[in-house]
């Protein structure tokens, strides 16, 4: 049986006002995503919850948590001197956080090709978005076939 891949509306949303957006606005939109990753909430400082991703250049941390209905919680950190990479984790946040488990199992992995964003990075961190991507799915999964 294939897994039908879809893009929830608020992610498409964010994806369209990149592919619209000139190449200088792209990096002002990515810059502006990178401030809206949330703190950590103390019950993951210092936690050996967060799963550092070894793609990225930079020290980047996730973890995420479900709830009772099996909507997800997204939890970033990364250091502010990554805007680019705190850039990704915010589009993430705005753009999945509070959906259903399967929703985000069903994004295409590549969905961020379509945001015209290798123009504006380099492919390192296109490579650390891949990683990004791949952890996260990664402990849906991992959740999802545990319960």
């Amino acid at each position: 049986m294939t897994t039908q891949t879809a893009v929830p509306q608020q992610l498409q949303q964010i994806i369209s006002m990149f592919k619209m957006a000139p190449k200088a606005l792209r990096l002002e939109l990515l810059l502006e995503y990178s401030r809206k990753v949330p703190a950590l909430p103390e019950h993951l400082k210092n936690s050996d919850n967060l799963e550092r991703v070894e793609e990225c250049q930079t020290p980047f941390f996730l973890a995420t948590e479900f709830d009772e209905n099996n909507h997800v919680s997204l939890f970033f950190d990364a250091p502010e001197e990554a805007p680019t990479t705190r850039g990704f984790a915010g589009i993430l946040f705005e753009g999945l956080n509070g959906l259903e488990a399967q929703e985000i199992l069903n994004i295409p992995n590549d969905f961020y090709m379509n945001m015209n964003l290798a123009e504006l990075i380099s492919p390192l961190r296109l490579r650390g978005m891949d990683g990004i991507l791949f952890r996260l799915k990664r402990q849906i999964e991992q959740h999802t076939s545990a319960s």
